[in-house]
């Protein structure tokens, strides 16, 4: 019997969600899952339905899920759903979900190597026009792009990252507010050059996994575009987080 995947993908549409979503179907329908995928939380309300899939995707940046829709998730991923995403499309989403938060183990809050002062928490018009007009650099199309480098833990035994070599990428750094009990399987060096820059280098993880009730859960903070999923060793250990979080 093919195991059962659910995405369900929106939100921002600076992070690709629907040309990202529409990759990881194809990735999981290629590793023999049959795929649901939606743009809308009308069915993350029906906890059965939730429950019956092995592995839950979420690829929505920001906006705002509603607690019960919410509260289902967790039920599911709690009873052995798994749950799997990357970047924003997981741990950039629903900012004011305090369950989210909990459940998936991080928060983004910065990108910590450029050299601006403030990041918005709502992408208005309002807003967006705000710091355009008082913090000018924000508007360089690579004002938060850097190279970095992704080191993966060589001490650890999960077969996620197994026999991958570190690499670099010129992508979004994330600096996340980050559960302890995580299990980090790579990190990034993260040298901040505003107020945060007086705490020194911070090693800052990219890729863990956590553990919810029966259900497992995979994260990876790299994704920022579509583009960067192609990358040989971000395909190989999102594949396999998918497969490793799966019921």
């Amino acid at each position: 019997m093919k195991k059962k995947a659910f995405i369900f993908y929106g939100g921002w549409e600076g992070h690709e969600p629907e040309l990202e979503s529409a990759r990881f179907k194809r990735w999981l329908e290629e590793d023999g899952y049959e795929v649901d995928r939606v743009d809308c939380f009308d069915k993350t309300f029906d906890l059965d339905y939730m429950k019956s899939m092995d592995l839950i995707v979420p690829c929505w940046t920001q906006g705002d899920i509603p607690d019960p829709a919410a509260f289902t998730i967790s039920e599911a991923v709690e009873a052995g759903t798994g749950l799997a995403g990357c970047h924003g499309g997981m741990c950039d989403s629903f900012r004011w979900n305090v369950e989210w938060q909990f459940m998936t183990g991080s928060q983004w809050v910065s990108h910590p190597g450029d050299q601006l002062l403030h990041h918005i928490s709502y992408l208005t018009e309002e807003n967006l026009a705000y710091v355009a007009k008082n913090y000018p650099r924000n508007n360089d199309p690579d004002a938060f792009q850097r190279d970095q480098k992704i080191e993966f833990v060589r001490n650890s035994s999960s077969p996620i990252t197994e026999g991958l070599e570190d690499f670099m990428v010129h992508t979004e750094q994330y600096y996340l507010h980050l559960d302890p009990c995580v299990n980090v399987l790579a990190t990034t060096a993260v040298d901040s050059q505003g107020a945060h820059r007086a705490n020194g280098v911070v090693n800052m993880p990219v890729i863990y996994t956590k553990l919810w009730g029966k259900g497992r859960i995979f994260y990876s903070s790299l994704g920022h575009k579509d583009y960067i999923l192609e990358i040989p060793q971000v395909e190989t250990f999102m594949r396999r987080g998918f497969r490793w979080a799966s019921r």
